[in-house]
């Protein structure tokens, strides 16, 4: 006779690969269900974005095979559960936010909108929920890539306050700078008002709960990337290079300054983007222009994760102008390439919050 316990005892031999505990142990099994020999139940995990949840079904699947009945018919149901390190009973400013990814480039020029828009999409189509915003006080770029240029947020009044309410566009909720400028002026702004700015975006709105808060960070190392980790215990964050010498240098600085000591918000890893051109005539075909495996390499260098490899494709750029991210097409082979890296960064994000303490705003007096 097939029991309850004879099934946990069963899966207490599925480790999970990330997190190095049985799926019992993680609490991810639940609501166990038996009927002669069909048994049924649900695997909790710790993202829907996780690449790894058909083996781990595969491999639930065997262990109940193999220590209760070679003959069960067995049916896993999929749910998640969105883990987080924020101390988030404490936490005043986005309480109501799981994790919070920043997405930097050592340089400007690499794509780091573009990633930070499409990784952001595809966190949402894989089940989870997502905003957006648009830290790069001084180019904005994310209106133009929604399609959200002549569009401002509303307002609410919240127990006497007045609060920002994102923009909902494909699944998710942005706030950008540049919904309150004119795109046809530069923005002269110093570094306080530049970081005031960017303070409003998250303490000044409502961006209710979220298991991913994506910011479009400037590029470089600068006010606004202290700014942020003054205000905001940051999850983690992925550095955005192309694989040419050059950026790959600034990349290194990028690294460098959030493994500070006073910092020491945990590198999720490097994405490389423009990795190899592909022509839409030959999408079989490879040319490496800024060079090959640059990210790979450096990421072997400094022990951090290669979080994927974005090609150089045409299309990438005429979604973005059309304010419709390429991730959106469901026949592109690239949304592909967008959607594993997001499985990769959530799956990051996972290992990091199970095996780091939270991260601790950057306290400082400058």
């Amino acid at each position: 006779m097939i029991t309850k316990e004879l099934i946990l005892n069963a899966l207490k031999h599925v480790i999970d690969p990330d997190l190095k505990k049985d799926l019992v142990s993680l609490n991810m099994i639940d609501n166990i269900q038996i009927n002669e020999q069909n048994v049924r139940f649900t695997l909790v995990l710790t993202t829907p974005a996780c690449p790894l949840k058909e083996s781990l079904k595969k491999a639930c699947i065997s262990a109940i095979h193999e220590y209760v009945d070679k003959n069960a018919v067995v049916e896993v149901i999929f749910s998640s559960n969105v883990t987080s390190k924020k101390n988030i009973s404490n936490e005043q400013i986005l309480p109501g936010v799981k994790n919070i990814i920043a997405v930097a480039s050592g340089k400007g020029g690499v794509g780091k909108s573009t990633v930070a828009a499409n990784l952001a999409i595809a966190l949402s189509k894989l089940g989870s929920k997502v905003g957006l915003v648009d830290a790069d006080i001084y180019g904005p770029s994310i209106p133009v890539m929604f399609g959200l240029e002549d569009t401002q947020p509303t307002v609410e009044e919240i127990n006497g306050k007045p609060f920002m309410i994102p923009i909902e566009k494909f699944g998710i909720k942005i706030l950008s700078i540049g919904f309150f400028v004119n795109p046809d002026q530069a923005l002269i702004w110093r570094g306080p008002m530049a970081a005031g700015a960017l303070k409003q975006l998250f303490t000044d709105a409502k961006w209710g709960e979220l298991d991913y808060l994506v910011i479009d960070l400037p590029p470089g190392t600068g006010d606004i990337h202290l700014t942020l980790v003054q205000t905001l215990p940051v999850t983690g964050v992925a550095i955005v290079s192309t694989p040419q010498k050059v950026a790959l240098a600034d990349a290194r600085k990028g690294v460098s300054m959030f493994k500070q000591e006073t910092i020491q918000v945990p590198v999720l890893g490097l994405i490389e983007n423009m990795s190899y051109f592909t022509p839409q005539e030959l999408p079989d075909n490879k040319y490496y222009i800024f060079g090959k495996d640059g990210c790979k390499k450096l990421a072997e260098e400094l022990n951090v994760p290669l979080l994927g490899q974005i090609p150089l494709v045409q299309s990438i750029r005429e979604s973005g102008d059309a304010g419709t991210p390429i991730v959106l097409d469901n026949n592109s082979i690239i949304s592909k390439s967008f959607l594993e890296l997001a499985q990769k960064t959530a799956q990051q994000i996972a290992i990091r919050n199970a095996s780091k303490e939270p991260t601790k705003k950057l306290e400082t007096n400058n």
